[in-house]
C-alpha cells in the first residue's frame, strides 16, 4: 500500500510474476481496496487470480514518517503484517515499494539477524560494460565500522552468485586506487578485506563502477546512496538530452529511426526496473525493497528475484561464508 503509484501497480506486477513463475502471492493491505481492484481484472489474466490471496492490514506507513517510530506505533501496518507472515512461515519473502527505512526496520524487528551479522543492509545491482555489479550498502547504514564493510562484502558476494559469478571480485569504493587512499574507515576495512578469504582486488573509484572490472563494490550507506541517486539521475538526464538532440533535426530523426532497436536495448540496460528491487541482506528471511516509483515490471522482477534468492538458499550461503570467515580468524564485531 505504500508505493508512490498506488496498489494497482503492485497488483499488475504480481500478475506478471505469476505468468513467469509457478508460485502464490499474498497481497497485504486494505482488503476492501485490494479486492475491488482484483475484481476489475479481466481477460487472459483472470485465471491467475486463484494464485493471489489477500491479507488485511489496517494502516500504512507513509513515505514521510519516521521509520522506527512508525513500525512501533503501527503494528497493524501493511509492512509489519507482511513480515509477520514471513516470520510465521505463511510466506517465503516480503516485497515492498513503500518506506524503505520502515521496510528495513520491520524486517529486522520481526525476523532478527542472521548468525554473525552485525548490521543488515541493502544491496543493489548496477549494469556495467561487462555485466552486473552488486553494491552494498546503499542507504541502510550511514555510519559503519570496518567489520560492517567486510560483512557487506560477504553478503553482496552471495548476491553476485545469483548472476552466475563463481568467485566474485570485491572492490572497496574510495577516492583513489592506491592502497592507503581514503579515511580511517576505508583504511581499516582495506586491511580486513585484504586478510579475508574473499577475492579482494583492492580499491575502486567512482569512475570504475560501470567498467565491469569488479563484481562487488563495498561502501557505507551514505556513500552508496549518493552513488545510487547520482546514477539514477544521470541515466534519466542522458536519455532526456539524447531525445532533445534527436528532435532538433530531420537527419537525427532518421538516424534514430534506423538505430531504434539499439536505443531500446540500451534503455532496458539502464532501466532500474530490469533489476527489480534491493535485497535486504542480513535478516533471517527474505525482504526486497523496491523504488517508490516502481512500475509493474520492477515489481515483477523483484518478486522473481525473491524466488531466486530462496531457490539458491542465499541466506544459508551467507551464514556459511561468515562462519568460514570466523574460522579463518575474520572477526572483530
Amino acid at each position: 500500500m505504500g508505493g508512490d503509484l498506488g496498489p494497482q501497480v503492485l497488483i499488475d506486477g504480481a500478475l506478471l510474476a505469476l505468468e513467469r513463475e509457478e508460485l502464490s502471492i499474498t497481497l497485504v493491505g486494505d482488503e476492501a481496496v485490494l479486492r475491488r481492484q482484483l475484481e476489475s481484472i479481466s481477460g487472459k489474466q483472470q485465471h491467475l487470480l486463484g494464485n493471489l490471496d489477500v491479507v488485511h492490514a489496517a494502516t500504512v506507513v507513509g513515505m514521510d514518517e519516521n521509520p522506527v517510530d512508525a513500525i512501533r506505533k503501527k503494528r497493524d501496518s501493511s509492512i509489519m503484517v507482511a513480515f509477520e507472515l514471513v516470520k510465521s512461515g505463511s510466506v517465503t519473502a516480503a516485497v515492498s515499494a513503500g518506506n524503505s527505512g520502515a521496510t528495513l526496520a520491520a524486517g529486522v524487528r520481526k525476523l532478527g539477524r542472521l548468525n554473525n551479522v552485525a548490521r543488515p543492509g541493502l544491496a543493489t545491482v548496477f549494469p556495467t560494460l561487462k555485466g552486473p555489479v552488486v553494491m552494498m550498502d546503499i542507504g541502510a547504514n550511514v555510519e559503519c565500522r570496518p567489520i560492517h564493510l567486510y560483512q557487506f562484502a560477504v553478503m553482496a558476494s552471495g548476491v553476485s552468485r545469483l548472476y552466475n559469478v563463481k568467485k566474485p571480485r570485491v572492490g572497496l569504493l574510495t577516492i583513489g586506487e592506491e592502497t592507503g587512499k581514503g579515511n580511517t574507515l576505508i583504511k581499516e576495512a582495506y586491511s580486513l578485506l585484504e586478510r579475508s578469504r574473499l577475492n579482494f582486488i583492492g580499491n575502486v573509484e567512482g569512475r570504475d563502477v560501470f567498467k565491469g572490472d569488479v563484481d562487488v563494490i563495498v561502501c557505507d550507506g551514505f556513500v552508496g546512496n549518493i552513488c545510487l541517486k547520482i546514477s539514477e539521475g544521470l541515466a534519466e538526464a542522458a536519455m532526456k538530452m539524447l531525445r532533445e538532440e534527436i528532435l532538433k533535426s530531420t537527419l537525427a530523426k532518421i538516424g534514430y529511426f534506423l538505430a531504434r532497436p539499439a536505443f531500446k536495448k540500451f534503455g532496458r540496460k539502464i532501466d532500474y526496473a530490469e533489476y527489480g528491487g534491493a535485497p535486504l541482506l542480513g535478516i533471517n528471511g527474505i525482504g526486497i525493497v523496491c523504488h517508490g516509483k516502481s512500475n509493474e515490471l520492477a515489481i515483477m522482477n523483484a518478486i522473481v528475484g525473491a524466488v531466486e534468492m530462496e531457490r539458491l538458499k542465499l541466506n544459508e550461503v551467507i551464514e556459511q561464508d561468515l562462519a568460514a570467515g570466523l574460522a579463518n580468524g575474520e572477526k572483530g564485531f
